[in-house]
């Protein structure tokens, strides 16, 4: 027993030292953008009909820096503001996906293939979402009336009182950490007992790589929340014991944009039927993507990128210790 649980410390420790020198440089990267990309910028470019629109907002999405409360009040104030149901569904569809530092941290974890084919993903269905909606859809004037509450969060609050450097460390050190702390451990957490408690090949005994196993990943994600930094160790752990890139790919895509919380606000702001367009698309994207990752890559590729050494072990052990005081501070915040 305490053999088994010294090896469940061992991996969290070494799967926390792979994310971590991205992830802090993900969070500087995210505070900056937060200072330059703000909702009104997003406000002022994304109105209007058309393809053109639509493909800003799915593409605005992709990196974009959102505290936990951000998304569904951006997306409110931009249909309030006059961008199209479409531009509006675009948005909601890429933004929970990914973000930069999730990029970077998929990047440390699962390697280059999945760092780029992630928000790639974001970004087709996002417009896969916005097109279906724009086809189907009439674009009633959207409501004079704020739908969901002003964020009150702090990434929202308190900027004018703050020099740009200052607002960027802020958010990018202190509210991100704060925001994705809880999962972010959990998520740790269970990759390391799958890593040291579950043999390489258990899953694909049970269920063969393949459209199946892509389908009950897929289906797992739905109802639940997984942020989309917190899903990466989960996601990389479910490879080491056996689950396909694809089937692993699902679950990325679905845990952060489809659970129901997000879908019960979405069916609120725009109507039943959007909010089945944005479900629809969102399984649709996460099936097909995943049949098409696993004819890209494979589960040895993945697990080969995954030992590749990009950073010097004493930068990984610093930046580990780093990030367990930024999410331990989180916790703390949080409570």
């Amino acid at each position: 027993m305490v053999e088994q649980l010294t090896n469940v410390g061992w991996q969290f420790w070494l799967v926390l030292g792979e994310m971590a020198p991205y992830l802090l440089f993900g969070f500087f990267v995210a505070g900056v953008l937060s200072v330059f990309i703000s909702p009104e910028l997003v406000d002022r470019h994304l109105g209007g009909g058309g393809l053109w629109p639509i493909f800003k907002a799915s593409a605005f999405g992709v990196p974009l820096p959102l505290c936990s409360c951000g998304v569904i009040p951006v997306a409110t104030s931009m249909r309030k503001h006059g961008a199209s149901r479409a531009a509006t569904t675009a948005f909601l569809i890429s933004t929970p996906q990914t973000g930069v530092d999730s990029i970077l941290a998929t990047f440390s974890l699962l390697g280059p293939v999945l760092a780029i084919y992630r928000p790639l993903a974001a970004l087709l269905s996002g417009i896969l979402g916005g097109v279906v909606v724009s086809a189907t859809e009439k674009d009633a004037a959207p409501n004079s009336e704020p739908i969901h509450d002003k964020c009150t969060d702090a990434c929202c609050e308190g900027k004018e009182t703050k020099s740009r450097m200052a607002q960027a460390i802020s958010y990018g050190f202190v509210t991100l950490p704060r925001d994705v702390a809880r999962p972010l451990l959990l998520g740790l957490a269970i990759a390391a007992i799958l890593s040291a408690l579950v043999p390489s090949d258990y899953f694909s005994q049970l269920v063969p790589p393949g459209p199946l196993q892509i389908l009950l990943l897929m289906l797992v994600g739905v109802p639940i929340y997984i942020c989309a930094t917190a899903s990466i160790p989960i996601a990389a752990g479910l490879i080491l014991a056996g689950v396909s890139p694809g089937a692993a790919f699902a679950l990325l895509m679905t845990g952060p944009a489809t659970n129901a919380a997000t879908l019960a606000t979405i069916w609120k702001i725009m109507g039943r039927r959007t909010c089945l367009i944005y479900l629809g698309t969102m399984l649709v994207a996460a099936l097909l993507g995943g049949l098409l990752l696993d004819h890209i890559i494979t589960i040895d590729q993945v697990k080969s990128a995954m030992h590749q050494g990009w950073v010097p072990a004493w930068l990984k052990s610093a930046s580990a210790g780093l990030l367990l005081l930024l999410l331990g501070y989180g916790v703390i915040q949080n409570k």
